[in-house]
């Protein structure tokens, strides 16, 4: 099966699944080891991807590790007054906090630390990120200043007084959200086939060395969320990894899903919710349930 043979039945269903649970949805679901066999909904259309960018962050600061440009073990000193806001991790402690760069990478990537990343990203630099992203064949992703630049202008946009009240207002349903909030063309943003791309490079080792793609994907099967992708494939022998990205109405999850038998697919599912209410539990719960039609979808077809 590939995007453009024999996926018209799968795409309708996971469309009325998205229709459904009240989304707008995205998606890129491909075999890892047969790229071409794929099943796809808007996978070129460019999107703010929120903490999603923290995977090819985590990327490009591996290769410069593997370069010797960048110590992993690096200590970093974390200073409360100095940190981005967020839900998690380092970004809710009140106290100044040393770890090495290494483990700032885990922080940001399981449990999704926005100060962690911001202190990786300080380290790594945009332009490297997106110089590696061009590199990688990802033309159509860009950090664009990641969490930290995301609720500058946020907060700009709005017009609000502070971080708390530029989200509450997003997060209002009552009130429309400027235009600019959402502009991929501001934000940590791409799409999903770029970050398939991404996917891929990893688990074939092409995204840094082999030790360090290792790493990558061990820091990916330990984040701890099971809401959105994983909750597709609710079973002990099958592994899911994976990085979630939320942000306002959006609602996103990237992955790699490993079956017993050694087959394992790429799976990248991009939502945005019609309603802006931080708990929507069926937008959610439709990422894993599209990732799991498009992957028996695939799985159907090589059996046949």
């Amino acid at each position: 099966m590939s995007g453009t043979r024999h996926t018209s039945g799968v795409e309708r269903a996971i469309r009325a699944l998205f229709d459904d649970a009240g989304v707008r949805g995205w998606l890129h679901v491909a075999d890892l080891r047969r790229p071409s066999d794929q099943v796809t909904i808007d996978p070129g259309e460019r999107l703010p991807i929120a903490s999603v960018y923290k995977v090819p962050l985590m990327a490009a600061f591996c290769r410069l590790a593997d370069a010797g440009l960048l110590d992993p073990r690096r200590p970093v000193t974390l200073e409360p007054d100095e940190r981005v806001p967020g839900a998690t991790g380092v970004s809710v402690l009140r106290d100044p906090v040393t770890m090495s760069l290494r483990d700032l990478v885990v922080l940001m990537m399981t449990i999704s630390d926005n100060a962690a990343a911001d202190a990786v990203l300080r380290a790594v630099g945009p332009d490297v990120v997106d110089a590696m992203c061009r590199e990688l064949g990802m033309s159509d992703t860009r950090v664009h200043g990641g969490a930290a630049g995301t609720f500058s202008r946020l907060v700009a946009e709005t017009g609000a007084a502070s971080l708390d009240a530029a989200l509450a207002r997003v997060a209002d349903n009552d009130s429309v959200a400027p235009p600019g909030v959402y502009d991929p063309a501001f934000t940590a943003s791409g799409t999903p086939a770029d970050i398939a791309v991404l996917l891929r490079a990893i688990w074939t080792d092409e995204a840094a060395s082999a030790a360090r793609c290792a790493f990558m994907r061990d820091v990916m099967r330990r984040q701890p969320w099971t809401h959105r992708l994983a909750s597709g494939f609710p079973y002990d022998d099958i592994t899911v990894y994976g990085k979630t990205g939320t942000f306002g109405s959006l609602r996103h999850e990237a992955g790699v899903v490993e079956f017993p038998d050694g087959t394992a697919y790429t799976a990248v599912v991009f939502t945005q919710a019609a309603r802006s209410d931080t708990k929507l539990p069926r937008a959610d719960a439709v990422i894993g349930t599209a990732a799991r039609l498009a992957v028996e979808a695939l799985r159907a077809t090589r059996t046949t």
